[in-house]
């Protein structure tokens, strides 16, 4: 069903938490939170989240930050400065200001409490759609808000259904068979089976739709019950549905337009690699391909990208792989690959399987395989990475599948 009535875009306001650590990305996090971390050749992490929204057609937008948050707020600021003001539209990164107690974010709903104010009635806010700028996906969240709308529900959230072996890593919904949620299970040994789906499991999303106004008086209600109300998967869904609201379980709809559903939270570096090297796929799993479900991101003024070759063995070759602008390969091979931005690799190098980021630089004769180069690396003629791993392993951080990470701007021997 399609409203007729454009109230559920105008009167609906976006929370994007976005002050997530990433400590289990590290070292690509030293400098970074985990949605600003590079993806994809020229995309951010959170880049995913705000296309959904922009295609969805939503428009009030807030990005709660906190942690190394300085890289995120210059790629909000020359990304997506694309919203009218005098059209009721905006996005806006919001700081912790420690408004209450005197606390940073003390967790996901906490993050909210503490900017109650911005979805004030005044604020014209009925609905509040609450998302995570880490996780990678495509959805239309407009018919997301539409079912919540359906359903008359207090409390919507999206679940993905998962194979019952795998559910056990997740924290798992139980519905009945009306998608109403009758509890939340963190991790279960022995995954509960959704009703109208056997041998599959619910899997909570992290992305949220409230009545706002329901939102608010919950947390007063916590609050003057003195219930803790950091988090929501842990204390305020629960005290929802333990207090008789209406929380309903809205399936999935995957817009990536794959057999299987398409929703990563990219946590560790063995799993930012292995979705990364499917981009490069003969048919990827993530489809970053399709006009009808655009993907933004801030676009670097580089002249288009070239390969050069010189005498003899001098070839520049690119092969399986993604190139972004301002890349040059002058002599050099790159297999299996992604280069993001003004890339240079330089006569007789070989890269392989790996992730190079904006700027860096290979050397003549350098050879790299399975390695991630954050940005504005350097690396020295005739140097080699990942062809002897016990030898790396004295001087950078390396995965336990055997991938070497080098910092960003690491001034290499």
């Amino acid at each position: 069903m399609i409203y007729p009535d454009s109230s559920v875009l105008r009167d609906t306001v976006t929370m994007l938490l976005a002050g997530g650590q990433g400590e289990r990305l590290y070292p690509l996090t030293i400098h970074r939170s985990k949605p600003s971390v590079p993806f994809g050749g020229k995309y951010r992490i959170i880049d995913f989240a705000l296309s959904n929204c922009l295609n969805s057609g939503l428009r009030r937008i807030y990005v709660l930050t906190q942690y190394k948050s300085d890289s995120l707020n210059q790629h909000i600021f020359e990304a997506w400065s694309i919203f009218n003001p005098e059209l009721g539209e905006f996005i806006y990164s919001m700081p912790p200001q420690r408004k209450l107690n005197n606390d940073w974010y003390m967790g996901t709903a906490n993050a909210i409490y503490q900017n109650l104010n911005l979805i004030s009635p005044d604020r014209r806010a009925k609905w509040v759609l609450l998302l995570s700028g880490d996780h990678i996906y495509k959805m239309d969240y407009l018919k997301m808000l539409q079912y919540h709308n359906d359903v008359k529900a207090d409390l919507s959230i999206s679940c993905i259904d998962v194979p019952r072996s795998e559910a056990h890593r997740f924290g798992i919904v139980v519905v009945d068979e009306k998608y109403n949620i009758k509890s939340f299970i963190e991790k279960p040994a022995n995954p509960p089976e959704i009703p109208d789906k056997p041998g599959y499991s619910f899997v909570n999303m992290g992305i949220y739709v409230f009545n706002a106004g329901t939102l608010r008086d919950v947390f007063q209600e916590m609050d003057s019950k003195k219930i803790r109300s950091h988090d929501f998967g842990k204390d305020v869904i629960p005290y929802m549905v333990s207090t008789g609201r209406n929380v309903m379980a809205y399936k999935f709809h995957d817009e990536n337009k794959k057999t299987k559903p398409y929703w990563k939270d990219i946590g560790t570096i063995d799993s930012y690699y292995d979705a990364s090297m499917d981009l490069i796929s003969v048919s990827p799993e993530f489809n970053l391909y399709d006009s009808n479900w655009p993907l933004r991101t801030y676009q670097y003024q580089f002249p288009p990208a070239k390969t050069v070759s010189h005498e003899e063995e001098r070839v520049g070759r690119t092969l399986n792989s993604l190139i972004c602008d301002g890349c040059i390969i002058s002599g050099g091979l790159v297999e299996r690959s992604l280069l993001g931005p003004n890339v240079k690799v330089n006569s007789f190098s070989y890269v392989s399987d790996s992730i190079i980021m904006n700027n860096c630089n290979i050397g003549r004769h350098a050879r790299i395989r399975r390695a991630i180069l954050d940005k504005n690396v350097n690396v020295p003629e005739g140097y080699e990475i990942g062809f002897d791993l016990e030898g790396d392993k004295k001087k950078y951080t390396i995965t336990e599948s055997g991938i070497i990470v080098i910092p960003k701007n690491m001034v290499l021997p």
